[in-house]
């Protein structure tokens, strides 16, 4: 007679569902913890006023990629949706509006992580707002296609990110970077963007298949910006003397005047 070993009692497997979930919930803390503390050791010597871009060299190389990027490819892709002087959905015909719905729903689902972020920055109000805004949108705008929570409930979207948590930890801003694909930023927003997809709720939520379409309809999202604001982009990108310091200009001044730091206007060609 063959005689069966008894069943083992061990602990659980460690590759289940459950165990996966909190283990990308330790390492995002663990980002978090390691980013604060990083940027919070030299949060006592912050940078100068005005314009602080050591990298300037490679800063304007990857801005000529950038440019040379937006202007083969996603200005061609965006022609005919309508420019700075059409309002989301209209003029753009069937196009512009399926991205402007695309965009919709990438906006949506980065609700979670902008709630994130106003209860780290001890804001409850933008918190409770951006979370209502999630639901009506997802329950009654199709998963956040539409957007009966701005029209129909006067429930706006609440941006922040966590290079703005940040900035309200006392974290300085850092010198200024512009990199391939993103864009013009700083060390801190930089640090933070990578934060903000360590951290982001959505993550736990959804499975990697779901979250890379939840990635790329943001893509789509900020394409369907450039559809909008094509006019604007284009005289700072494609026809101003040194589109490079425009938008050096353009974005450190937008951004310290978002994160409530006024000052003095720069000149970019002070230098």
């Amino acid at each position: 007679m063959t005689v069966f070993p008894p069943p083992s009692r061990g602990p659980p497997p460690l590759d289940g569902p459950a165990h996966r979930s909190h283990q990308k919930v330790r390492i995002s803390l663990r980002l978090l913890l390691l980013a604060a503390l990083c940027l919070a050791s030299c949060s006592a010597s912050r940078a100068p006023e005005g314009i602080n871009d050591p990298f300037e060299g490679m800063n304007r190389r990857f801005h000529a990629f950038n440019a040379g990027l937006d202007q083969k490819v996603v200005k061609p892709a965006t022609s005919g949706m309508g420019g700075s002087k059409a309002a989301p959905g209209e003029g753009r015909g069937i196009g512009g509006t399926m991205l402007q719905g695309v965009g919709n729903f990438g906006a949506n689902i980065s609700l979670p992580g902008k709630v994130v972020n106003h209860l780290l920055q001890g804001k409850p109000e933008p918190a409770i707002k951006n979370t209502f805004r999630f639901l009506v949108n997802t329950t009654l705008g199709f998963g956040g296609v539409l957007d009966p929570a701005g029209k129909d409930f006067a429930l706006p979207e609440q941006g922040t990110d966590f290079g703005e948590t940040l900035a309200v930890w006392g974290v300085p801003e850092g010198p200024y970077l512009e990199l391939p694909l993103v864009g013009p930023t700083t060390t801190r927003d930089g640090l933070g963007k990578v934060v903000d997809i360590a951290i982001d709720p959505m993550r736990q939520w959804l499975n990697r298949d779901q979250y890379l379409i939840g990635m790329a309809t943001r893509v789509a999202s900020k394409v369907s910006q450039r559809a909008q604001y094509g006019d604007a982009v284009d005289s700072v990108l494609h026809d101003s003397a040194d589109s490079y310091t425009q938008t050096r200009l353009i974005y450190l001044q937008h951004r310290r005047h978002k994160l409530g730091q006024e000052e003095e206007a720069i000149d970019p060609y002070a230098d």
